[in-house]
């Protein structure tokens, strides 16, 4: 490329988006400009409608991404409710087991205590004939 000559660098970090929106619409209207055979107020008049029809193109999408966003934010939000509301299911599942766990090993002693006087077999020290 001749040394003084313009050139255009164009990056991107990701697919498409409003970023390639707005550069097209650059782009374009730079193009319209130097192509256009209009007068300066004919020129003037026609940057002022394709700004205003740029502004309202860009707020119909920037409300459009907001009305995503609260969406995403709200299902987030369920989400998140419904995953307490399970952990919070299984925390007290986990404790009734716990419980009755608790339970069964206190009572299990003495029900074995007072079952081993009545095995069937002779007690000790008792005299056999």
């Amino acid at each position: 490329m001749p040394e003084g000559e313009p050139h255009i660098v164009i990056e991107r970090d990701r697919d498409g988006g409003f970023g390639s929106f707005v550069l097209g619409a650059l782009v374009g209207a730079g193009l319209a400009l130097l192509l256009a055979p209009q007068s300066g107020e004919e020129t003037q008049e026609e940057i002022k409608k394709q700004a205003r029809r740029f502004r309202v193109h860009a707020e119909e999408r920037v409300r459009a991404a907001q009305e995503e966003l609260r969406d995403a934010v709200e299902s987030g939000r369920q989400a998140a409710r419904e995953a307490r509301a399970d952990l919070e299911r299984r925390l007290e599942q986990s404790k009734t087991a716990y419980r009755a766990g608790v339970d069964a090993a206190r009572t299990a002693p003495s029900a074995a205590g007072s079952n081993a006087g009545s095995s069937g077999a002779p007690e000790q020290g008792a005299a056999s004939t």
